[in-house]
């Protein structure tokens, strides 16, 4: 007869064979190129994220994100975009019909010139150099 302790043990083996093997035989499902998917993934969260500060901001809620937070934001916001107008994919920096007023842009683009310690001047030099 075989004691209680070897049952167990011959009991645990039997028990984790199985899963080995079947684990073993699943392959992983088939997946889209990596930048595909990261440009998908990354488009899709900053839909939603739009949408979730839109929602903020409608509620009154001014501090849905943190300086930091939104200064990362625009940053990236800034890169993707001259990164797409530069590689020669003009595009118009917001949709046709959007919510976003006249006096926002102007608000936002005297932010961003000043980040640069540009000024207004600089900016439409540059403009009639490059036609943009």
């Amino acid at each position: 007869m075989s004691s209680p302790r070897a049952a167990a043990k011959v009991a645990q083996k039997s028990a984790h064979k199985p899963a080995a093997k079947s684990a073993q035989r699943i392959k992983p499902p088939a997946r889209a190129t990596a930048a595909a998917s990261a440009a998908g993934t990354a488009s899709a969260q900053a839909t939603r994220l739009a949408a979730d500060i839109e929602r903020g901001l409608a509620d009154g809620r001014l501090d849905l994100l943190s300086a930091p937070a939104l200064q990362a934001l625009m940053a990236a916001a800034c890169k993707a975009y001259a990164a797409q107008v530069e590689a020669g994919n003009p595009m118009a920096a917001l949709a046709q019909r959007t919510t976003v007023t006249p006096t926002e842009v102007m608000v936002t683009a005297s932010g961003l010139l000043r980040a640069a310690n540009l000024a207004v001047f600089e900016l439409g030099m540059w403009q009639s150099w490059t036609g943009r």
